[in-house]
């Protein structure tokens, strides 16, 4: 609390005011950023903007000025706003945005009290447009993420204003803008934190420098496609994993490095009119500049016998420098680097305000040591970037403080305080400071322009410390976690692979799974029990996958992928109320991008496709969405609860039916998941009645649950049997992936004895299969009549099921029934336009029996006269 006498000394010109006017725009300053913290942090301007009403919709805006990216977000708050000051201290912005008659808000209030390190900034109404939001987005994002952006946010009218309010504030304000088609925007979630270290980044972010970080981002965003180039960080990897002294040499070396990119790009940028601030600021920058240089010694040296190109550098910075001048983060230190940085004898009135600059501190100190004798109490000289030196305190009566001490704070256990005596040093010193950085800028610029002729060097040398950085990253986390090295094919093969992040949470608990994937079974298809770990094991996947194209190892006993140029992801399962679209209208805009962008090196994973509407209309898309990803060549992992769609695409070339195994008790009163993959679809039935009965519905529930889903399953296996466009839907899929087997065997290195082994069972299960279908197919004519007669008791059959009502449930058997015969149809109907051209039409095959000749593999005929017989 502060005491009324300090209100009655004037405020000293060393002091920054509250408010001051820039370009006609208020600002209040809630704390002074210290020079050591604007060059640490990045600079960000976040826009807050939110609705009126009681449940709070607050838009939010953060566009980074140093990397040109930008992210957005909405966000449903509560009265307390905790969504929303958590985000914005997420990002730890500069400067926040409000709109001007937010002033007297309670969000603004509550920011201003949590977020205590950035400027407020108030704008009028008129920066503040969803309309030049939406056109700033079309002119400035990436062509490839534009069409992407405008879907998510185009219901976000809160976030639209945030964009545009801070573009405009950067452009009038700032006077800086941004060229077309130049920033990475994205649609960032309400929840989440973006620093997680339960996320790819967060468990493999063992970097130790500024640069490294950023590096591995880059990375994980945009891995690499180059064979050669992630064979070399392998084996970089795999150098530092098994020679442990240089590992740990060179991560001490990299420890408490400076950022030099950003170092460096301060160097080049010159403003058109130089203010004290950037004399001041060139003064850091050759200091960290310095200090960079240094430490790049001991990673040569880590390193050996690799050798240092900086000699050139080392002797324009010691020609000018201190030796011992090194950067600091404290305030008073780094002031203290700045006095002392050039070498003494270059201009000799910076000698003597050096002097005059020594002399001063040293009065402070005295006088404070003066006064701590004279009034018997225990009296530190402390410093912050705000008041300069200040006198700190034991907590005591403020009343019994004597009147010389002005400007009281009580602070916890401390006061704080001033003397108009120590205000009056603060500004010796102050004037004496900038006298000497203001003669120092001439060397500075002097030595700032030799060293742009190294820049490129120096640029080059950057980006092989922060590459060095990860790779000594990934080296830890192999040593740690007993990752492997993955290979490099056309084959993707995973022997008891890991969720990498599940794995690190769970530990030991984690149950590994083996993955195979080729062109002969590219789409494969995951059914499964709910809970059973299929959305973990396809994310597994796609995890692993990253890392090892960003030269990561592996999770895993074994691995080997092939090269993939794009990942698509499609597990979102809820609504996006802050973009105002259902379950289903997002699964269908993702699916949208997917299908226009894949290609036949793309990898996708897709969860749950469908269940967000009917169960007719989910499965019929997802059908004809499985047939466009079956013809892109791509890998697919597609997770479904539609039993049915693994049947019908189970005899689909290039399909593979998998599902996540899991034991159910004789009595369904106990299920185990056993978290391993198995070949084949699943076939446990009524798992959702015993997940149902373990939670204690009430029984009658679980009766009447029970007696319709077998009702309704008996009748769909009967009439899935009698099904005659079934049979010829499933007997054009055997062709098709027999003539795809025997042009690769045509095409692949078999030969002799291996190859009329691999043709001849080949053959066999051909006809066994055609066998069975046929089987079926004659049974279908003599129980037609049977099963029109049966119909009506089956539907008799329904009474027994109370709760639901004679008539109800007659109703919904047949409308099942009904249904599935109806898309069905469609479904072989769809299938036979796709395949007209290459095999005989469904008219022909209805009209007859397809049989495979019977050929007799004598030793005399020639492999390839035989593929080409058949």
């Amino acid at each position: 609390m502060f005491s009324s006498r300090a209100s009655s000394i004037a405020t000293s010109d060393s002091f920054a005011p509250l408010s001051r006017q820039t370009n006609g725009l208020p600002r209040t300053t809630t704390r002074p950023t210290t020079t050591a913290t604007s060059v640490a942090s990045q600079d960000i301007i976040c826009a807050v903007s939110e609705s009126r009403g009681i449940l709070s919709t607050v838009g939010l805006a953060f566009v980074n000025l140093s990397t040109a990216e930008t992210v957005l977000c909405q966000i449903c708050d509560s009265q307390t706003y905790v969504k929303t000051v958590t985000k914005i201290g997420v990002f730890e912005p500069t400067e926040i945005l409000f709109m001007n008659p937010a002033k007297e808000s309670t969000l603004c209030y509550i920011i201003q009290e949590n977020i205590s390190n950035a400027t407020i900034t108030f704008l009028d109404r008129k920066f503040w447009s969803d309309r030049s939001g939406h056109d700033y987005v079309d002119r400035l994002a990436f062509p490839a993420d534009a069409e992407s952006i405008k879907i998510t946010f185009g219901g976000n009218y809160f976030a639209a204003c945030c964009f545009a309010a801070v573009l405009k504030y950067v452009e009038v304000e700032l006077n800086k803008t941004f060229t077309a088609r130049s920033h990475r925007i994205r649609f960032g979630p309400s929840q989440g934190s973006i620093k997680s270290k339960n996320s790819l980044f967060g468990l493999l972010n063992e970097t130790l420098t500024p640069m490294g970080a950023r590096l591995l981002r880059a990375n994980i965003l945009q891995p690499s496609t180059e064979e050669s180039k992630l064979l070399a960080r392998y084996d970089a990897v795999d150098d530092l994993s098994t020679k442990e002294e240089m590992l740990v040499s060179v991560r001490q070396a990299l420890k408490g490095s400076v950022d030099a990119d950003r170092i460096l790009t301060s160097l080049i940028l010159v403003p058109t009119k130089q203010t004290f601030q950037y004399i001041e600021q060139s003064v850091n920058n050759i200091i960290m500049l310095k200090t960079y240089v240094s430490s790049i010694k001991n990673v040569y040296k880590a390193l050996a016998p690799a050798q240092s190109s900086h000699q050139e550098v080392e002797h324009l910075i010691e020609a000018t420098i201190n030796e011992y001048i090194t950067y600091q983060t404290k305030p008073l230190d780094l002031r203290n680097q700045r006095i002392y940085c050039v070498k003494a004898g270059v201009n000799s009135l910076l000698d003597v305000a050096r002097q005059t600059y020594k002399e001063t501190n040293i009065d402070a100190a005295e006088l404070v040591a003066k006064l701590s004798e004279a009034h018997g109490l225990g009296l530190d000289l402390r410093f912050d970037k705000a008041r300069q030196f200040y006198i700190s305190l034991p907590a005591v009566d403020l009343d019994s403080l004597p009147d010389v001490f002005i400007n009281i704070y009580r602070r916890k256990n401390r006061i704080e305080c001033q003397t108009l005596d120590l205000v009056k040093l603060n500004q010796k010193i102050t004037d004496a400071h900038n006298q000497v950085v203001s003669m120092s800028d001439q060397a500075i610029q002097e030595l700032i322009g030799d060293l742009c002729t190294e820049i490129s060097n120096l640029f080059r040398v950057s980006e092989a410390i922060a590459m060095l950085d990860m790779l000594a990253a990934f080296a830890q986390l192999t040593t740690c976690n007993d990752y492997i090295r993955p290979e490099l094919t056309d084959v993707l093969a995973i022997k008891s692979g890991s969720h990498p992040i599940h794995e690190k949470i769970h530990q030991k608990k984690f149950i590994p799974n083996d993955a195979y994937a080729t062109q002969q079974s590219r789409f494969q298809i995951i059914t499964g029990c709910n809970m059973s770990g299929k959305s973990t094991y396809i994310r597994s996947l796609a995890l692993m996958t990253v890392m090892a194209q960003i030269g990561c190892f592996i999770p895993a006993e074994y691995a080997s992928f092939r090269i993939v140029h794009q990942l698509f992801a499609r597990v979102s399962t809820s609504d996006d109320l802050n973009a105002n679209v259902s379950t289903f209208a997002a699964e269908m805009s993702e699916m949208a991008i997917i299908l226009r962008n894949i290609s036949p090196r793309s990898m996708v994973i897709e969860d749950e496709l469908g269940r967000g509407t009917s169960t007719t209309d989910g499965l019929a898309i997802a059908i004809a969405i499985a047939e466009a990803l079956i013809q892109s060549q791509a890998l697919v992992w597609f997770v479904t609860r539609f039993h049915d769609l693994a049947t019908i695409l189970a005899e689909r070339s290039g399909v593979l039916n998998l599902h996540l195994a899991a034991e159910i008790s004789s009595d369904a009163s106990k299920m185990t998941m056993l978290y391993k993959i198995a070949e084949g679809p699943n076939t446990k039935s009524f798992y959702g009645l015993t997940l149902a009965k373990l939670v204690d519905l009430p029984p009658l529930m679980l009766e009447t649950a029970r007696k319709v889903s077998e009702k309704m399953n008996e009748i769909s296996q009967r009439r899935h049997s009698k099904s005659s466009a079934l049979a010829v839907s499933l007997k054009r899929n055997l062709l098709l992936s027999l003539r795809e087997q025997l042009l690769q065997a045509r095409q692949g290195s078999l030969e002799g004895e291996g190859l009329r082994k691999w043709l001849k069972k080949l053959q066999d299960d051909f006809v066994l299969h055609m066998a069975a279908i046929d089987g079926d197919d004659d049974g279908d004519d003599d129980e037609f009549s049977a099963e029109q007669n049966h119909s009506t008791n089956e539907r008799e059959d329904t009474t027994e099921v109370e709760t639901i009502g004679e008539d109800q449930s007659a109703r919904l058997v047949e409308s099942y029934d009904t249904s599935t015969d109806e898309q069905r149809s469609e479904s072989s109907g769809r299938r036979r336009e796709d395949t007209q051209g290459d095999i005989p039409s469904s008219a022909t095959l209805s009209q007859r029996k397809i049989q495979m000749p019977v050929v007799e593999i004598s030793s005399d005929i020639s492999e390839k006269d035989y593929l080409l017989n058949a």
